[in-house]
């Protein structure tokens, strides 16, 4: 962001409203914190370039436009701190505080560590690299994601995630990418229960997967030269292509497709429609 703004140095902030609808403001070492407890510090804001920042207060950038944020922190006490903003950078900076992204569109995360429950929510364009993250229901409901070399922890990710691409990733977490939609995970390793439920068209490249009852009820699901570790009672009532390199505990009912692998404990096929093959090699 290039502009000639005024530069506010060295403050602290804690009145309501401390710097609505600013524009053009570059904010150095200032916290926004204190006594006065007030909320939506720089709401309907514009062009703002925050650095060396603390955040200890609540929403403080909702309805903000082009804004960039490096080396600040958000305290588990900023709760909610960027709601229906767009265009928004964030480098190397801690995320700490609950529901800290959602309904926002354009956003670019490098280098930070998110400790945020319902984080991500109902979010469009969202670029994710080189961070870690954790927190329960990440990135639901939102849209054209791209995440390279992100580690999660959390329980119910991803869900109803649509038009999403991961590549060197690890996500532990249960549930993740139920009703998920056009999904790329190339490269990364996946350790949770009850994999992607009811996805459809998720393409899963050169990954690790391991947890009990994954890929149920999957439409249009692919798996290219992945493990499947501690996997049980895999691909119930799904539509698949598989091409599995390990031995796998069981394989239950699957409609339709095909499932290569080296070994399987034991091939369930007990209802009349599951009509998928499973082939050893």
């Amino acid at each position: 962001m290039l502009f000639n703004g005024n530069t506010i140095e060295n403050k602290s902030f804690d009145e309501e409203r401390a710097l609505y609808g600013s524009r053009e403001l570059i904010l150095r070492n200032c916290s926004f914190d204190g006594l006065a407890d007030g909320e939506s510090a720089l709401k309907e804001s514009e062009n703002i370039i925050l650095n060396d920042c603390f955040f200890n207060l609540r929403y403080p950038l909702w309805h903000d436009d082009n804004v960039e944020i490096y080396e600040s922190e958000m305290t588990e006490n900023c709760r909610a701190a960027l709601w229906y903003s767009k265009n928004v950078k964030i480098n190397d900076s801690k995320l700490h505080g609950i529901k800290a992204v959602r309904e926002c569109k354009n956003i670019t995360i490098n280098d930070c560590d998110i400790n945020s429950p319902e984080f991500g929510w109902n979010c469009e364009a969202i670029d994710m690299r080189d961070s870690t993250a954790a927190g329960e229901y990440f990135m639901m409901n939102s849209k054209q994601l791209r995440f390279e070399n992100v580690k999660l922890n959390g329980k119910y990710s991803f869900q109803y995630i649509e038009n999403a691409r991961f590549n060197n990733c690890e996500f532990n977490t249960k549930d993740a990418f139920w009703h998920g939609r056009d999904i790329v995970v190339e490269n990364s390793v996946i350790n949770g229960e009850y994999l992607a439920w009811y996805s459809e068209g998720l393409t899963l490249i050169n990954c690790k997967i391991s947890g009990t009852q994954p890929f149920c009820y999957c439409k249009s699901l692919k798996l290219i030269n992945c493990e499947l570790n501690d996997a049980d009672l895999c691909f119930e009532r799904s539509d698949v292509e598989a091409e599995i390199t390990t031995h796998v505990i069981s394989v239950k009912n699957p409609l339709s497709g095909t499932v290569k692998l080296p070994s399987v404990g034991e091939v369930i096929m007990d209802i009349d429609n599951a009509e998928g093959k499973v082939i050893t090699y």
